[in-house]
């Protein structure tokens, strides 16, 4: 019996936890050089939040939309600073993006990081360039975008986006930030990545390699 798609994407939230319980400590480390110091531990609390959530959801009635509206909810509940909303509006324009979809095809994974990235940018606010992880969303988004319309078989599909996800990523350390708590050190933050893309590139590419590697 093949895997529904909700809980495909179930187990896509799981792994994007336990990425980001792996490397909460150096997401904090990062954190710490122009920002708070917590956004490792955010993102744990974040995504074990969704995990927990998604846990008590029937995912053998659930649709992929429940699946992302969840997910949504968990995080909120969870995270109460900026990163909360912000992914918590990128996952509820996903559940919206996936209405009445069954299927995880290309053009669903398209639909899904089109919507996370819009949702998060809205949010926020901010716009590619500003050093945040809009830097990874919006082109990954676009890489996906790029893909579909190119008929690019699923491999390159994903390779596209986690290569966008993680050139966006570096390329933060290259930006004056103009946003959240970095921005009071404006030229001072050059040098530094951004703790927020750098997750971000991590969750990205945690998505892509799942759908590539089974």
């Amino acid at each position: 019996m093949s895997e529904t798609a909700a809980r495909v994407l179930a187990r896509m939230f799981e792994r994007m936890a336990d990425v980001i319980e792996a490397e909460k400590d150096h997401l904090s480390e990062l954190d710490g050089a122009i920002g708070d110091g917590d956004h490792g531990i955010t993102m744990s609390i974040g995504f074990k939040a969704v995990t927990a959530a998604l846990a008590a959801l029937d995912l053998d009635a659930a649709s992929p939309s429940d699946v992302m509206s969840t997910a949504a909810s968990g995080f909120l509940d969870a995270v109460g600073a900026s990163t909360g909303p912000l992914y918590a509006t990128g996952f509820r324009r996903a559940a919206q993006a996936l209405a009445g979809c069954n299927q995880l095809d290309l053009s669903a994974f398209r639909d899904m990081l089109v919507a996370i990235s819009e949702g998060i940018r809205d949010r926020g606010k901010a716009q590619r360039g500003d050093k945040t992880m809009l830097d990874v969303w919006l082109p990954a988004a676009e890489a996906a975008t790029a893909a579909v319309a190119n008929n690019r078989s699923a491999l390159d599909f994903w390779r596209d986006v986690r290569t966008a996800a993680e050139n966006g990523a570096a390329a933060t350390a290259t930006m004056i930030a103009t946003k959240g708590r970095a921005a009071r050190l404006r030229e001072r933050s050059l040098g530094h990545a951004d703790p927020g893309a750098v997750s971000a590139a991590l969750l990205v590419k945690t998505i892509a390699s799942a759908q590539v590697f089974e």
